[in-house]
């Protein structure tokens, strides 16, 4: 393998980088804050894209989405419909701005959905908002010259994400199949936690008559084709144990022969895996790249 060398070398690029690593440094434990989101969305860039909010995908209050193009559109773009995490229970998609920020700047026409919370709305309530908006989205393809749709998620997000993609019924319950879907992300995904321990999950799927067949690891084991993955996970991730829970999936989904990539990462918690998407902290970890290389890799015409 060659290796080539700048016959100008920047003698400062060592140093831009060091300080991008320590302002990532110095900005990841405000992720871990009481508010941190409006910190880092304060710093989010807004050249890169326009962005259409709240965006209805069905009637209920909390079925709208917030639409990122972007600022240099391109025919054929690939979409992704973003879930955020929360435990089922909180959230709001203008806490996740720099997520649209992020893709659309790699050129993905970015959707940031909002879907029902626990305890107005509980399992399968959220999938099924899930589904509806996989439906509108796809629906609309033509209209942003996309070509096709990549679910992405984190933590609860990234449960919701899956559970469309391995377990056909909440799709067929809108028309479609998850053969529709070029792909799918997780990220610090819960796919395997029953028992339920946490009171607000408890609530969010009716503990202790949660069905076994509500874990995406239940589907995995079972599933005869699925769509490709990426599921990537904070290596010391102290809530969502990446071993049960990422590394499993991708084993049971290779058996099963679906392409799958997994990767662990260093020098992030469950928290900033997902925060490492936004500018200020993109020194921490390649998330983006590996993200958005990913769904533009996955990026083919639908049937």
């Amino acid at each position: 393998m060659a290796i080539h060398s700048p016959a100008c070398p920047d003698p400062l690029k060592p140093r831009r980088r060091g300080l991008r690593l320590a302002l990532a440094a110095a900005l990841a434990p405000l992720l871990q804050a009481c508010s941190p989101l409006r910190v880092i969305n304060a710093l989010t860039p807004s050249d890169t894209h326009t962005v259409q909010r709240g965006v209805p995908y069905g009637d209920g209050e909390r079925q709208q989405l917030d639409i990122y193009r972007p600022a240099q559109p391109a025919p054929h773009a690939p979409v992704a419909l973003f879930f955020y995490g929360g435990s089922w229970s909180s959230g709001s998609r203008a806490d996740y701005t720099f997520v649209g920020e992020a893709l659309a700047s790699q050129g993905i026409v970015t959707l940031v959905a909002d879907y029902g919370l626990s305890p107005a709305v509980r399992y399968p309530g959220f999938l099924q908002d899930c589904a509806l908006a996989v439906d509108w989205a796809l629906a609309r393809l033509p209209d942003w010259g996309g070509r096709s749709l990549c679910l992405v998620g984190h933590s609860a997000g990234a449960y919701n994400a899956a559970m469309l993609a391995l377990d056909p019924r909440w799709l067929a319950g809108v028309g479609r199949h998850p053969s529709a879907l070029s792909a799918w992300v997780g990220l610090a995904g819960p796919y395997d936690f029953l028992p339920i321990g946490m009171p607000e999950v408890q609530t969010a799927f009716h503990w202790p008559d949660t069905p076994p067949d509500s874990q995406p690891l239940f589907h995995a084991r079972r599933l005869q084709a699925a769509p490709p993955a990426l599921l990537l996970a904070a290596r010391q991730d102290v809530l969502v144990n990446p071993q049960r829970n990422s590394v499993a999936l991708a084993q049971a989904l290779e058996a099963q022969g679906v392409a799958v990539e997994l990767a662990l990462l260093d020098r992030l918690s469950h928290a900033t895996l997902v925060g490492a998407l936004a500018k200020p902290l993109r020194g921490l970890a390649p998330v983006l790249p590996r993200v958005a290389g990913f769904i533009r890799a996955r990026a083919q015409p639908l049937a």
